[in-house]
C-alpha cells in the first residue's frame, strides 16, 4: 500500500506543478489525497451489501489506518526541509 501511495504522490506532483506551492508541499498534499481517496474507496467496499457486519468494521478500521498512514508520510515531506 505504501509504495502505491508513494508512486502515486510522485505522479501527483508532476500534475500540480503549475502551483505556487514547494516542491515538499505538493508532493505532501499529493500524498495526503492519494490516501483520502484510498481510504474512501475502503469505506465504499464496506458500504457494500454483501459485506458482513465484522467485514465492514475491518474495512473502515482499514481505511482509518490509511488516512493516519497519509498524514505521517505527509508530515514526515513537510519536516523534511
Amino acid at each position: 500500500m505504501r509504495k502505491i501511495i508513494t508512486s502515486v504522490a510522485v505522479g501527483s506532483l508532476f500534475a500540480l506543478g503549475a502551483c505556487n506551492q514547494s516542491a515538499e508541499e505538493q508532493t505532501a498534499d499529493a500524498i495526503e489525497q492519494n490516501a483520502e481517496d484510498t481510504a474512501d474507496m475502503l469505506e465504499d467496499q464496506s458500504d457494500a451489501a454483501n459485506v458482513s457486519e465484522a467485514g465492514e468494521e475491518a474495512l473502515e478500521n482499514q481505511a482509518d489506518a490509511v488516512r493516519a498512514e497519509g498524514e505521517n508520510q505527509a508530515d514526515a515531506v513537510r519536516e523534511a526541509n
